[in-house]
C-alpha cells in the first residue's frame, strides 16, 4: 500500500507503463458504484481493505497533529466510514495519542469500536446531545477526524447528530485565528455529493484541511464546490486499479 501526498489540484500522472497503469490516478474521478464494484473481488479474496485504509489514515493524522499532546476527536458514523476511523483510532491510541470518539450514528462498527476502546480511546456519547458545550471544551490543539458519512450516502447533506455537531463545529473550523480547528476527512468530507461534488443546500459540512481518500479518486472530489472543500487530497492505493471498469466520471486536466 502506498499513499500520495499530492493535492488534487497539483498532482501529475503518467500512463507510460503497465506498472503505472496499476497505480490509481489522482486525476481520474470514479463513481461510488464503480469503486464499490472494484472493492468486491478484493474483499471476496479476504484482502483487509478497512485495516489498510485505517493504517494509512492513522499515519496522516499523526502528521497533522500540531503539537505533542494534541487530542484527536473522531466523529464516527455508523457505516464503514466510521469503521475506518475507529480502526485508525485504535492504532493512534496504541501509539500514545489520546482519542475521543463521538458517535454520530445510532450504532458504530462493532469490531472497530471494540479495538479502539480496548486500545484506550474515550467514548463520549453525550457530545451529540450538547454540541455547543462540547465544541467549547475543545482546545486549539484538537484535531477533528470526520468519519461521519462516506461513499454510501444516498444524497448530499448531514442529518441528526452529524448535522448538529457539524453546525456547532463549523465556526471553529472556518476561523482564521489560532483557535481554528483542523479537520482530516475520511474518504470524502461528510455531506458532499460523492459523484457530483455538490454541497448540502444548508451549507452545513466540515471543510477539510486534508482528505484521505481510499482506492481511487471519488469524482466529487474533482468537481466544484467539493474540490475546494476537501483541502489537500491524499490518495491511498489499495490495489483497486485493475478492478475499476468503465470510464471515470471525471478526467481532471
Amino acid at each position: 500500500m502506498t499513499s500520495s501526498g499530492a493535492s488534487s489540484s497539483g498532482a501529475s500522472s503518467s500512463g507510460a507503463s503497465a506498472a503505472d497503469a496499476a497505480v490509481p490516478s489522482i486525476r481520474d474521478g470514479w463513481s461510488a458504484e464503480q469503486i464499490r464494484a472494484a472493492e468486491r473481488p478484493l474483499l471476496d479474496a479476504g484482502v483487509p481493505l478497512m485495516r489498510q485504509a485505517a493504517s494509512a489514515l492513522a499515519a496522516v493524522v499523526r502528521d497533522e497533529l500540531s503539537e505533542p499532546g494534541g487530542r484527536v476527536v473522531l466523529l464516527a458514523g455508523s457505516g464503514n466510514n466510521g469503521g475506518d476511523g475507529l480502526f485508525a483510532a485504535a492504532e493512534l491510541c496504541r501509539d500514545g495519542v489520546p482519542v475521543t470518539i463521538v458517535p454520530t450514528g445510532s450504532r458504530l462498527h462493532e469490531a472497530g469500536l471494540t479495538a479502539a476502546v480496548e486500545a484506550g480511546a474515550e467514548l463520549d456519547r453525550a457530545a451529540a446531545a450538547h454540541p455547543a458545550r462540547f465544541v467549547d471544551s475543545l482546545g486549539p490543539a484538537a484535531l477533528i477526524v470526520d468519519a461521519m458519512v462516506g461513499i454510501g450516502a444516498s444524497e448530499p447533506g448531514l442529518r441528526g447528530a452529524a448535522h448538529a455537531l457539524a453546525t456547532a463545529l463549523l465556526p471553529r473550523v472556518t476561523e482564521r485565528d489560532a483557535q481554528r480547528l483542523r479537520v482530516v476527512a475520511v474518504d470524502v468530507p461528510s455531506g458532499i455529493g460523492v459523484d457530483d461534488g455538490t454541497a448540502p443546500d444548508d451549507g452545513v459540512l466540515l471543510p477539510a484541511t486534508v482528505t484521505v481518500t481510499f482506492g481511487a479518486m471519488k469524482a466529487g472530489l474533482l468537481r466544484s464546490p467539493a474540490a475546494a472543500l476537501a483541502g489537500s487530497v491524499r490518495l491511498v492505493d489499495l490495489g483497486l486499479s485493475p478492478h475499476l471498469s468503465g470510464d471515470p466520471l471525471v478526467r481532471a486536466r
